[in-house]
């Protein structure tokens, strides 16, 4: 067994742990910084793919920005133990019935695909075809999402501010 292997299934627990840790949490917070661990380790699977502009983007953006955004929101909206919504036993089988499909059919996938086989990933050298697709054939979903998050934290602001009458 090699040091990568070892590194994977580290990086790949962490980052399951962290993501059930998320969604099963009670505080929002807390989920924020679960995320916070689920995307480092991420970055650490992506420094295994030798994708190291990928893993200092998803730190630098996701871990840095976006989760600075949401802890933000998170603090903004201030929301109390008892306004918080409770889980329902049919939302939670249905839940678990989404999620057990999902699984079920990335298995199927991942099985039919034939990865594992001897295959190696066809990776494309350096950044710069990766910002010419960003910015060539993806600039206007790009700039949609963008505008989408600037909707978003505007409404958030408005929905939390409170009536000064």
């Amino acid at each position: 067994m090699q040091a990568n292997d070892i590194f994977f299934g580290i990086f790949a627990l962490l980052t399951l742990v962290c993501g059930i840790l998320l969604v099963l949490s009670r505080n929002p917070v807390n989920s924020a910084m679960f995320l916070v661990l689920a995307i480092a380790s991420l970055a650490g699977l992506f420094v295994l793919l030798n994708a190291f502009f990928l893993a200092a983007v998803q730190v630098i953006v996701y871990a840095g920005a976006v989760m600075v955004l949401f802890i933000f929101v998170i603090m903004l909206l201030d929301l109390k133990e008892e306004q918080r919504r409770k889980i329902k036993k049919f939302s939670l089988a249905l839940g678990i019935l989404t999620a057990s499909a999902v699984g079920f059919l990335l298995a199927r996938t991942i099985w039919l695909s034939g990865v594992g086989r001897n295959l190696q990933p066809q990776l494309e050298a350096g950044t710069r075809p990766l910002g010419e697709r960003l910015f060539q054939q993806f600039v206007l979903p790009f700039e949609i999402v963008s505008v989408l998050l600037l909707v978003a934290m505007v409404g958030v602001v408005l929905l939390s501010k409170k009536d000064l009458r």
